[in-house]
Order: C-alpha cells, then structure tokens, then sequence
C-alpha cells in the first residue's frame, strides 16, 4: 500500500485551536486517500499568520515523506503556496506531493511553472549572448584562449562534479541524523539493532532500499565527518 505524510495549514492561531477549516482538510485528504488505498503514515499541521514565511511543520513534512519513500498530500494547492518560486523549489527538492483538490492537474501545474522558469532562464542567457557577441563586434577580446585547456590540465571539472556529489550526500546524512539519534537513544547500539529499527519505523536507505548494518556504518561515518567540518 502506497504511503503519504499529510501536510495541513491553518492561517491563524484562533482557527488552529478551534480546528476551522483544520477538520475540512483532514476530510478531504481522507477521502483521496481512502478512494486511492493510500496509508497516511505522519500527519503535520501549520499554524502561521500570514505574514510568516517560515514552515518548519511543511520542512518537517517534506523531511518525513523524503525519509520514508511516502508522498507529500496537501488539501488544497493554495493551502502549500501560491509561490511560484515555491512550488518550483519544491519540484527540485525531489519531494512527491500531490494536491487533494486536483490530484491529477498538482504536478503538471508546478512543471508549467518550471517550464516558465526556463524560459526566463533561457531568455537571460540568449540576451547575454547577444550582448558579448555585439562586445566582440567591437573589438573587444572576451575570456582567456588558453582557459579550457588550463582548466583541462588542472582536473577542476573532475573536482567540480566530485564536490557536488560529496555536497549531496552530506545533505542527505543530514537528513538522517535526528532519526539516527533518536534511535539510538532508544536503545539501539549495534548496527544491527540500528539498521533493524529503521526498517521498522519505516525509513528507507537514500536509494529506496532497507537498512543493513554495512548501509548504517556508512551513514554513521558521514555523519561524522559532517559533524568534524
């Protein structure tokens, strides 16, 4: 049975207390979830003024639903952001979310939003372009003729794609690391008690897979040589 983090939001304190509009979204998210035979596995609930822009319950969300494999669901689409810049930012974390209201229409919305955001992009760059090419029309000589080669000799493409992927796992045993602690201080010492609790609590491994005590001391060293930075 596919899994879901349910994420809810309530503009101000008054309606988180009395619940007003809090139960409609419990409803709403029930009834796809029941209809799709989805499991909502954690549930979230945003309580912010509207001049906030923080959501550490929607970080929380994400950080949930990216941990356990599970999918973001929101009620309504307005209810995560009316951000485009948001949205698109979300797209790019890697977070599956759908939006009860229009679950069909939610990830073909915000790839529209990307497609815009491409666009601009590639609108900047065409007017970059254009203006070094009306530069060089003048006479004026752009970059170094000897760069792609000094760059060559000294390997910096090579380190340049080895530190991305050392940022990325760095940021992905960040995410783990509260959990990790959590269940460690429930009792688990050996990698194998570990690796164990994290399959039963439902965590998967960065690659989608289960723990195994080999995966879990290659998370324990990164974490520490996070901590050491």
């Amino acid at each position: 049975m596919p899994r879901v983090v349910a994420y809810y939001r309530v503009s101000t304190d008054a309606q988180g207390r009395s619940g007003l509009g809090l139960e409609a979204q419990r409803d709403t998210i029930a009834r796809l979830c029941g209809a799709r035979e989805w499991e909502i596995i954690a549930e979230f609930t945003e309580v912010e003024s509207g001049k906030r822009h923080d959501r550490p319950e929607l970080v929380a969300a994400m950080h949930r639903a990216k941990v356990t494999g599970a999918t973001l669901v929101i009620a309504k689409l307005d209810r995560l952001s009316r951000s485009a810049a948001f949205l698109t930012a979300l797209q790019e974390s890697g977070t599956p979310f759908v939006a009860a209201d229009m679950p069909e229409a939610c990830e073909t919305t915000v790839g529209i939003l990307a497609v815009i955001a491409r666009s601009e992009r590639n609108a900047i760059a065409r007017r970059t372009k254009e203006a070094l090419a009306a530069a060089k029309a003048r006479g004026v000589q752009l970059g170094n003729p000897n760069g792609a080669a000094a760059l060559r000799r000294a390997g910096r493409g090579n380190v340049a794609a080895l530190e991305a992927v050392r940022a990325k796992a760095a940021s992905r045993a960040d995410d783990y690391a509260p959990i990790l602690a959590d269940v460690r201080a429930a009792g688990a010492a050996s990698l194998s008690a570990i690796a164990r609790e994290l399959n039963k609590r439902g965590i998967v491994t960065p690659r989608g897979g289960d723990w195994h005590p080999s995966s879990v001391q290659r998370l324990l060293t990164r974490i520490k040589a996070n901590s050491s930075v």
